[in-house]
């Protein structure tokens, strides 16, 4: 414990030292920069988002975005851009850093090699074990106003430029090491009050002349305790060293020297371009450069990451998407000015530049990250950016930690409280024996008496230490081997579990660690998402609304996943204009590829939902044909139409919406967009004529029966309009702070005016078993809370679906949006549950967004409230976006 402490000491004492070089790393960093752009000869900012001095500008940062009018008539400029400050309110670091009426806070995030920028300034050797301490003691750097989090500059083949700073491709994810295993399984030993009591009794065993046994009666059994619970941990971690070892020997394809060579992947650096083949994983984050695939498209399975098994699709840069032979990657010269490691999976903010090109932004569509496999593609080539720990998987893993289950501290209590009584016991008895002394003593002369009041005192306090281990006895010392031994073999029992293995992809229940395996008796809530959880994740397109008219499906027809209704059929066959702009946007309006296999054509995409569309769209005579970087091909009725592909403003759960701007065949700007009805509705010209109220009615009546909604609009684009919008969004595109929040703001300047064309509602099917699964947890006494991005209506008829709402259950609509009326409906539900009795069946329902910000501002009433054991009560949160899940699962 004292080697401990002096090691954190020492790695204080070394970040001292770190923030006094930090100015030089920065003026190290910004001299790159300039060295760069000399040897492009492109003229850029030397200050990167790193200086001290410096806000974070760059190209358009501080430029003032543009509100339009899309008619072109008339352009009105407001200024909704600030200048580039360093805003982590919103990032991964944590809490907000300050407010107006507080002092700026810190915050923290892992600190190692990876996030100084290469300088040269301190030995490779020095950083690296500096880092190792850093990881072994769980020191953690702290991050301000001042100190930011250091961007990250890479060189393309120039690996001089890319050496120092930048951790290796080496992991572990293990819970000890040689050196921390004494101290942690030491530390997480005596957390346990038991064990911590007899240590004080061997060691009282050893003082002569107190103990009336034998020296080492207590400490015999000591050592075997934790000699046994030190092998389960040794078995244990065994396990995840064998794994990272598995992972860390795995092979890849590096250009090194101008060849292919093949090495480990702990071999693998920033800066390497690596040729990853079909099927196997990526051995770090990427940028993708090129792909196998025709325009530089690839598929990726990302289960690792986000459990969903739906292939992505990845598209290399039209500038690097050519680059497929030995001779173009190795003479490739450039760099990749990108964003410090975090864990955003999502989201990347970056650019790159090849040779004396424009500087060009990275979007996440273009990185393959570690964990991730390549599925349906020959090979790509990738540039490394993140390794090792750095990577965005690793950076969501955290170190194996030390758990403590109830059973556990409940022990702990109960140990504390037969040490009370074992004090009492003891000073009791040491009591009796002084007043024994005192009033028979003399009688019995061979007793050697104490005499003096010192003596006495002596003699009283040795007594005391003698009954503290005569009474050692009532705290049971094999207790603790006992709950280690079963829970150890309770482990083996469920990796042995034939009713918990999965014959199809030979998969067994895997117990990574036997501490907590009582929990698993104590559950007594389930958060559960709907899509993918609950369904399928299999789309078919059910029914629509287009033109006032809703439009669905013949369920008589001999190919049920085929759309066929004789009604649009009759439309579209005469032309109709409504009819045809609706197709036209679901054909359009996507990021699917297409695929030739076999003669047949087959849609390659990222999301069942656009897949669903694309398809629908096909089957009623607008075929979505090929698409290239640059135009996107259909064919209506068998003519084909080519438009050309001006931007694609991505869908978010933030946006809840997706567009695409296009110039059409006849020349004209036209903004396609599909989204939730929401989001589209106010940005409708009139959202309340006849067409958006019957279109609404329609939306209602497609909710209640389960289906997945969106809504179809379009806008026509001035041209002048669109070039001065256009160049506000490459600036925003490039920004390096702050930069889905310009986008999103430059896309606000664009997506209005529209004209809604229709609504669309597709069905996600159950999973097989899931009623009869969510009746046996009912019945088990566990609470299921339901969090979906889903219409209301849609939420509660997943509900009936599944069996956990029933006719006969009272549904609680949470819909108030102001934290009042909030607590206010809150106490009308408690009186509801009081007034229950427990076989009542008691639903709530929770809508909006800020609906949900309210019961965070006043979780701890509706904790209370939602987890009452009154009545049968299960919780369903709709439209609700994947950040405010977290934040729900967290104060739940």
């Amino acid at each position: 414990f004292p080697y401990y402490w002096y090691v954190r000491g020492y790695v204080r004492y070394e970040v001292l030292i770190g923030r006094m070089a930090n100015s030089i790393e920065l003026q190290a960093f910004n001299t790159k920069i300039e060295e760069s752009d000399a040897k492009f000869d492109q003229p850029r900012s030397t200050h990167y988002g790193l200086s001290q001095q410096e806000s974070y500008s760059t190209v358009g940062d501080s430029s003032q975005l543009t509100e339009m009018q899309v008619s072109g008539t008339k352009v009105e400029e407001q200024e909704l851009a600030k200048v580039d400050q360093p805003d982590f309110e919103n990032t991964d670091y944590g809490v907000p850093l300050f407010s107006p009426n507080s002092q700026p806070k810190t915050y923290s995030t892992i600190d190692d090699p990876s996030e100084h920028s290469p300088s040269g300034t301190r030995s490779q050797d020095f950083v690296t074990w500096i880092s190792g301490l850093r990881h072994t003691f769980g020191y953690s750097r702290r991050y301000s106003i001042n100190n930011p989090p250091p961007r990250r500059m890479v060189f393309i083949n120039a690996a001089d430029s890319n050496n120092g700073g930048f951790c290796s491709n080496k992991i572990n994810t293990a819970k000890y090491s040689l050196l921390t295993f004494l101290p942690k399984f030491l530390y997480e030993q005596f957390r346990k009050y038991a064990n911590i009591f007899f240590l004080l009794v061997s060691l009282l065993q050893q003082i002569p002349g107190v103990s009336p046994t034998g020296r080492y009666n207590t400490a015999i059994p000591l050592i075997i305790v934790l000699s046994v619970s030190a092998i389960k941990e040794i078995i244990e971690d065994f396990a995840r060293h064998r794994a990272n070892n598995q992972v860390n020997n795995r092979k890849a394809l590096a250009l090194r020297g101008g060849e292919w060579m093949t090495i480990y992947w702990t071999e693998v650096k920033v800066g390497d371009i690596l040729k990853v083949s079909n099927k196997e994983f990526f051995p770090a984050d990427l940028l993708l450069l090129s792909s196998s695939e025709p325009e530089g498209h690839s598929y990726i399975e990302t289960s690792n990451l986000d459990g969903e098994t739906n292939l992505k699709i990845r598209q290399s840069h039209v500038k690097t998407m050519k680059l497929m032979h030995l001779d173009n990657l190795k003479t490739l010269e450039g760099y990749v000015e990108c964003e410090g490691p975090n864990n955003q999976i999502y989201k990347f903010h970056g650019n790159f530049k090849v040779g004396k090109d424009q500087l060009v932004p990275i979007e996440p569509e273009q990185i393959l990250l570690r964990g991730a496999r390549l599925r349906n593609t020959d090979h790509v080539h990738g540039l490394v950016i993140y390794t090792g720990h750095d990577s965005k998987l690793l950076r969501n893993a955290t170190k194996a930690p030390i758990k403590r289950s109830n059973v556990e501290k409940a022990t702990n209590r109960q140990i504390l409280v037969l040490f009370g009584v074992l004090l009492f016991l003891v000073v009791v008895s040491a009591c009796g024996q002084l007043i024994w002394n005192v009033t028979r003593g003399q009688k019995h002369e061979y007793l050697i008496l104490p005499t003096s009041a010192r003596q006495v005192a002596a003699d009283f306090f040795f007594s005391f230490l003698t009954f503290i281990i005569l009474y050692n006895n009532l705290i049971p010392i094999s207790l603790i081997v006992t709950l280690e031994v079963v829970r150890f073999i309770q482990a083996i029992f469920i990796r042995k579990d034939l009713d918990m293995y999965h014959a199809e992809t030979d998969t067994p229940a895997l117990a990574r660690t036997s501490n907590l395996n009582e929990e698993l008796g104590q559950v007594k809530h389930i958060f559960s998402d709907k899509t993918g959880t609950l369904t399928r994740n299999v789309m078919q397109f059910k029914k629509c609304s287009v033109g006032g008219c809703m439009f669905e499906g013949n369920e008589s027809s001999f190919t049920p996943s085929v759309f066929v209704d004789d009604r649009l059929q009759h439309l579209i066959k005469e032309g109709d204009a409504g009819v045809g702009a609706f197709l036209r946007n679901m054909a359009l309006c996507h990021t699917v590829i297409p695929e030739h296999v076999d003669g047949q054509l087959q849609y390659r995409a990222s999301s069942p939902d656009e897949g669903a569309l694309v398809k629908a769209a096909s089957e009623l005579g607008v075929v979505f044909v090929s698409r290239t970087p640059s135009s996107l091909t259909i064919e209506v009725n068998g003519r084909p139409e080519v438009y050309e592909m001006l931007n694609v403003l991505p869908f978010s759960s933030d946006r809840k919406r997706m567009s695409v701007i296009l110039r059409t065949p006849e020349g004209e700007i036209k903004l396609l967009i599909k989204g939730a009805d929401t989001v589209i509705y106010e940005r409708l010209q009139s959202s309340g004529d006849g067409l958006a109220i019957t279109t609404q009615g329609h939306l209602d009546a497609f909710a209640s029966e389960g289906l997945r909604t969106l809504c179809f609009a379009e806008a026509t684009l001035n041209v002048k309009v669109y070039e001065e919008w256009s160049r506000l969004y490459y600036e925003a595109s490039i920004a390096k702070v702050d930069r889905e929040e310009k986008i999103e703001q430059t896309a606000e300047l664009i997506e209005k005016n529209l004209v809604l064309l229709g609504a669309s509602a597709v069905e996600d099917k159950l999973q097989e078993g899931v009623p009869e699964s969510i009746a046996k947890l009912q019945e088990a006494g566990i609470k299921v809370w339901v969090l979906t991005g889903d219409k209301r209506q849609t939420a509660i008829n997943i509900g009936l679906s599944c069996n956990q709402l029933t006719p006969d259950t009272k549904l609680l609509m949470l819909t108030e949006s102001s934290l009042e009326e909030v607590t206010e409906q809150l106490n009308s539900f408690v009186n509801i549950t009081e007034e229950s009795n427990r076989e009542d069946k008691l639903a709530l329902i929770i809508t909006g967004q800020v609906t949900a910000y309210c019961i965070i501002a006043k979780y701890h009433y509706f904790v209370v409230f939602a987890t009452r054991e009154i009545c049968n009560f299960c919780c369903y949160f709709n439209r609700v976006i994947p950040p405010l899940k977290k934040r729900i699962k967290k104060i739940s």
